[in-house]
């Protein structure tokens, strides 16, 4: 297992939004008013209630999620950097990110966050075109994302934004002609980071229900592949190559965050829904918050912290969690740091004669201590990695 002085990143959670878009299955909430100071005081409580039990980790990392973390009080970022900063050592300057949407964003806001310690501003465009942002439920503008992403590019060292692609009726054209107009922004404002991400249907959205109603169709799955594929050959030429499933960035500007859970990193979660999963003495847990914000909110109050469950996790469930996520790397799964972090050998997790066979496949390379997935091996992730898990 990790040693108590390995590294740790901080998720937080804030789940409010301006308005639910019928696409997102995430856990967030639309509500007339939040008391800033009390939320404030609960992010505070909750975050020192896992540092107690993590002490001497090294904080490497803080992630604001949503929700639309930029609707927080610049204070309350402010307070939960300096008191995690107070709570693990860490070095002087670590990546802390903030999502933000563009209809929630301001020269004013932007600044008191910087000031806040924000050095990361990731922004959820998803299109440049004002119909399918309406489609999409989004409250901005073409322009208005334009012009946000401008100015995060003025106010933070670094910037990143989402596109959403694989929508109803998109063509390769369409989408070729969006990611580079995406590109020419992205290059104005001095960014080097693009997450895309390919539109799925998730369970108890309106999405959901428009969908099985026949209200919209999306690409099949070859259509889906073909934009998957371009995304893939657009983005690589231009300096921006995958280094996860979704995520793209130029050579040393990928998400460290991200890239640290993805490795198996240990992480805190506080805020409503956050999942985390951290080393207490020498054992790996994992944990989930309350989803309901008031539920959450009145837990920690009583007890000073708002769990809904923290289970150990053994170390053959922990290797089985670095498969599944560490091959969405395409620098890929690491099978001596597996056996490091948790104590189980590679192969008692991973079936051996079945790496073998894909590899003959095509689906997978073998490269020492490395097993990382082709690019057809990608397109069939989710069932590639059912199989090689023992």
């Amino acid at each position: 297992m990790t040693s108590a002085g390995d590294t740790l990143a901080l998720y937080v959670h804030w789940p409010f939004c301006i308005s639910k878009c019928p696409y997102c299955d995430f856990n967030s909430h639309v509500v007339e008013h939040v008391d800033h100071g009390q939320w404030r005081d609960a992010l505070l409580r909750e975050l020192a209630y896992e540092a107690a039990r993590t002490p001497g980790q090294k904080l490497q990392s803080i992630f604001f999620g949503g929700g639309t973390p930029s609707l927080m009080h610049s204070e309350t970022a402010a307070a939960v950097i300096a008191e995690a900063k107070s709570a693990w050592p860490s070095e002087d300057e670590i990546e802390i990110t903030l999502e933000a949407n563009p209809g929630t964003v301001d020269a004013e806001r932007f600044e008191a966050f910087r000031a806040a310690g924000i050095n990361r501003l990731s922004l959820g465009v998803q299109s440049f075109d004002d119909a399918q942002l309406k489609f999409l439920g989004r409250r901005h503008s073409a322009d208005e994302a334009k012009r946000a992403i401008a100015l995060a590019g003025e106010t933070f060292e670094r910037l990143s934004f989402d596109l959403i692609y694989a929508r109803p009726g998109q063509s390769a054209d369409m989408w070729r002609e969006e990611l580079n107009a995406a590109l020419d922004v992205l290059d104005n404002a001095g960014g080097a980071h693009l997450s895309c991400y390919q539109l799925t249907i998730e369970t108890n959205t309106p999405f959901e229900n428009a969908y099985a109603r026949g209200d919209f169709t999306l690409p099949d799955e070859e259509g889906g592949s073909d934009l998957y594929d371009l995304t893939q050959d657009i983005l690589g030429d231009a300096g921006l190559p995958a280094y996860e499933i979704s995520n793209h960035a130029r050579p040393g500007d990928a998400c460290r965050h991200n890239v640290h859970v993805w490795q198996g990193g240990a992480y805190a979660g506080i805020g409503p829904g956050a999942h985390g999963r951290v080393i207490v003495d020498g054992q790996a847990h994992a944990t989930q918050r309350h989803k309901p914000p008031a539920k959450w909110l009145k837990q920690v109050g009583e007890h000073g912290h708002g769990g809904q469950r923290d289970d150990i996790v053994s170390p053959h469930e922990r290797a089985i969690e670095m498969v599944m996520i560490g091959l969405r790397l395409t620098a890929g799964l690491d099978l001596a740091a597996l056996e490091r972090t948790t104590g189980v050998l590679r192969f008692d997790v991973v079936a051996k004669d079945r790496v073998k066979g894909f590899v003959d496949d095509g689906l997978v390379e073998a490269d020492g201590d490395i097993l990382r997935a082709t690019p057809r091996g990608r397109l069939v992730l989710n069932a590639l990695i059912g199989e090689l898990i023992v």
